[in-house]
């Protein structure tokens, strides 16, 4: 069983203060006296669908007003799909709850089974669950490119069509990757030699990091190399050299220690004491004596560090204050040098992708194209079949396929719905068509023809039967009838004949209580729905009412 529209739900929406209406399945019609209200109903479904809404559709003296649309059996994956990227409540039982609400003041709110959404998302739901179809809707009709897209509907070539225009778009990425490289060319040579010459140069220098701060502390040690080798030859002096050294000074004390022991074994603290000290004392001459040679044996050559803290200098007035800072200014050319290097053997390449790319959307093209042509013949064969059945016994009808000199997205040709409502007059496009009733009457027969591949399974038809009448009605009204076996077809309508084919009838009315106006919307049964048939027919005599069940009884 396909989708359906359940119930829709208004509150403060123009004329209507609460309205409930529970569809049905089938074909639905809805009819009532002009001015009364029908409109309203359309309005609600459109707004309740995302589509765009004044505020001055809200009651007077109301806050807000809301629609609420129901629907019913909907396993659709792609709306399964939609709800699930949004983070909606997936539909439970197959029910799935839209509702929307336009304030006099503030944002509007509009929400999915319960949850937040976007206007975005109830207009892609819409998309997939309603096909609505008024007298200003035909102009979708004459569009080539929806033309073209109903007969890709008919043929079951939408997979084809969107695996051409994959590979188109990949066709067109793939040439402007193309023609970026070659345009940018010189100055990406350019930049290729600056960037070399950088990495090259930063890569020579050798840099470490904490080099610099050794080379200055060997700087001020060579600057100073006189006063710090007269500063050794002291200490050496002072410590271990001469009679008056401090080694000298503590070797004769250490007799003195060693006796003052021998006289009383409780000095040995003492001892110890002096031990340490002269422990420490021979270190430091040690020491002292060791960092002398050292100076001596190996010299600093301030020529060599300063060449060397004039190239760290000269590096960092080019690529950053610091080593750290130049180091990384190699890394970052590096990669984009490599980056560059790529891309211009990346061009190498593309001539073979581009002709990949062609060669898999000339293939599907010419697919698509066989596809098309054999579908054109059998859909013409079909809508001449049901232009016939409403009334068109001789009308012509023929889809035409025009080769195009560049490929668009939609394929290597376009197709043209051509119609003749009588014989004798040349076929023309649609868009040459001057009356409502004739497109009228050609929707519906596209639609029958379409049935089966088309699988938006709710369709509103908002007065499109106009301008027609007697036997053609009759005959609209059996093609309603027989949409209506197959999805769910709700239709406002002038015509009796429409409305009394229909397995449900709703009327519109319009009363006054106190000082305020609103539309109601009732059911049609037994009495009542003769006697609306009969106001449909011009009146409400025997005659008329007569003429009504005969057209309930299906007689007429």
């Amino acid at each position: 069983m396909t989708a359906t529209l359940a119930s829709l739900r208004i509150r403060n929406l123009a004329l209507v203060e609460e309205m409930t209406w529970e569809t049905g399945p089938g074909f639905v019609a809805v009819t009532g006296e002009t001015g009364a209200g029908k409109s309203i109903i359309l309005g609600a479904l459109t707004m309740v669908l995302g589509e765009r809404t004044d505020r001055g559709i809200i009651r007077s003296g109301a806050e807000n007003c809301a629609v609420e649309a129901a629907f019913e059996n909907v396993d659709d994956s792609r709306a399964a799909a939609l709800l699930d990227t949004h983070g909606v409540e997936p539909c439970e039982d197959g029910r799935l709850i839209v509702k929307r609400v336009v304030a006099v003041d503030g944002p509007g709110r509009q929400f999915v089974n319960g949850s937040p959404c976007t206007l975005a998302l109830l207009r892609s739901l819409g998309n997939l669950l309603v096909d609505l179809h008024g007298p200003h809707d035909h102009q979708s009709l004459f569009s080539r490119d929806q033309q073209t897209h109903l007969l890709d509907c008919f043929s079951g070539a939408e997979g084809l069509c969107e695996q051409f225009a994959n590979a188109r778009r990949t066709v067109l990425r793939l040439e402007d990757e193309r023609n970026s490289i070659l345009r940018d060319e010189q100055s990406v040579a350019r930049e290729v030699d600056l960037l070399a010459h950088q990495v090259n140069e930063i890569g020579a220098a050798r840099l470490q990091m904490g080099e610099e701060e050794v080379l200055l502390s060997r700087q001020r040690i060579a600057t100073n190399a006189r006063r710090i080798a007269e500063i050794c030859a002291q200490l050496g002096a002072e410590t271990a050299d001469g009679e008056d050294s401090l080694m000298s000074k503590l070797e004769n004390l250490s007799r003195v220690v060693r006796e003052l022991v021998r006289l009383d074994s409780g000095a040995e603290e003492i001892n110890q004491a002096f031990e340490a000290t002269f422990v420490s004392a021979d270190e430091l001459a040690r020491t002292v004596q060791s960092y002398s040679s050292a100076l001596e044996n190996n010299p600093i050559d301030l020529a060599e560090i300063e060449v060397r803290l004039d190239t760290i200098q000269s590096m960092k007035r080019k690529y950053g204050n610091s080593i750290q800072d130049v180091l990384s200014f190699g890394e970052q050319a590096s990669r984009r040098l490599s980056e560059l290097v790529d891309r211009s053997e990346r061009r190498e390449t593309l001539d073979e992708e581009i002709a990949a790319a062609r060669a898999t959307m000339h293939s599907r093209g010419e697919e698509l194209g066989v596809l098309r042509a054999r579908a054109s013949q059998k859909l013409a064969e079909k809508v001449r079949a049901g232009l016939k059945a409403l009334g068109f016994a001789k009308s012509g009808f023929s889809v035409s396929l025009e080769k195009l000199d560049t490929p668009s997205a939609h394929g290597n040709e376009t197709a043209e719905f051509l119609f003749s409502p009588n014989p004798g007059e040349p076929l023309r496009p649609l868009r040459a068509i001057a009356s409502s009733g004739e497109i009228s009457r050609l929707m519906l027969a596209l639609k029958s023809a379409l049935a089966d591949q088309d699988d938006v399974p709710v369709l509103i038809f908002d007065e499109i039967d106009a301008n027609v009448g007697g036997e053609i009605a009759t005959k609209v009204a059996m093609k309603m009838r027989e949409l209506g076996q197959s999805r769910q077809v709700l239709c406002i309508t002038h015509l009796p004949q429409v409305a009394a084919a229909a397995s449900r009838h709703f009327v519109v009315t319009k009363e006054i209580r106190g000082e305020r106006t609103r539309t109601l919307l009732v059911e049609a049964n037994g009495r009542s729905r003769e006697e609306e048939i009969a106001r449909m027919l011009g009146g409400s005599s025997k005659s008329a009412i007569a003429h009504a069940r005969t057209l309930l009884n299906g007689e007429a």
